[in-house]
């Protein structure tokens, strides 16, 4: 049988046991993977038009990831004409040397696959102008940088790091009329990262549509 002695000391071991437990999830916790802090990986995937781009290729430039699929409806509100905001910060990244890559991580069958040309067609018929639109119908890019939703948006900084990742703005819905009232987080980095000046928001949870691996 334990002596009180002895059960007193089992009482405090498991307390101490249950305390160094709880600082460890709450260091988990707070360590929580930051994106933000990390070095961007690269990777290799063939574009609508069959070239073959890596990240790498575009070292010394920043460069934006979008993750999208046309059939989303929150991919939609995005590219509605008007106002045409998936545009114009296409647009606004080719005039100030920003890399735009889109990301198609559908598989096949599923909803947002498309072969290159209609890929391509739909880019043309809607004035989307990104540098690249690269098919990754293995999923392998989109699980590299466990892209949730589309959309989903990366900003890197010319010398590889994650600068920002997450959700396009500040207001997950659906709505187009949403867009005017809008933070637009991708835009706010672009400028704080050409200004050399850190993001203030580096980090938000994606919304949208789930990535259809």
């Amino acid at each position: 049988m334990m002596s009180r002695r002895n059960f007193s000391l089992a009482a405090g071991m498991a307390a101490a046991v249950a305390l160094t437990a709880g600082a460890l999830i709450a260091s988990t916790a707070q360590a929580a993977p930051n994106d933000t802090d990390t070095r961007a990986p690269d990777f290799t995937g063939v574009t609508a038009t069959g070239d073959t781009v890596s990240l790498s290729d575009f070292a010394g430039q920043t460069v934006v990831l979008e993750w999208t699929n046309d059939g989303c409806p929150f991919v939609q509100k995005h590219y509605a004409v008007p106002p045409a905001k998936m545009q114009g910060l296409q647009t606004d990244a080719s005039e100030s040397d920003v890399v735009w890559l889109s990301i198609v991580s559908s598989a096949p069958g599923k909803q947002g696959h498309r072969t290159g040309a209609e890929l391509l067609d739909m880019n043309e018929g809607r004035g989307a102008t990104p540098a690249h639109v690269i098919i990754d119908e293995s999923g392998d890019i989109g699980r590299l940088y466990k892209a949730k939703t589309t959309p989903h948006m990366f900003v890197i900084t010319a010398e590889g790091e994650i600068a920002y990742q997450g959700a396009i703005d500040d207001t997950p819905s659906a709505r187009v009329s949403d867009i005017e009232t809008s933070t637009n987080y991708v835009s706010a980095a672009l400028d704080s990262v050409a200004a050399g000046e850190p993001v203030e928001v580096a980090s938000s949870k994606p919304y949208g549509c789930s990535v259809k691996y």
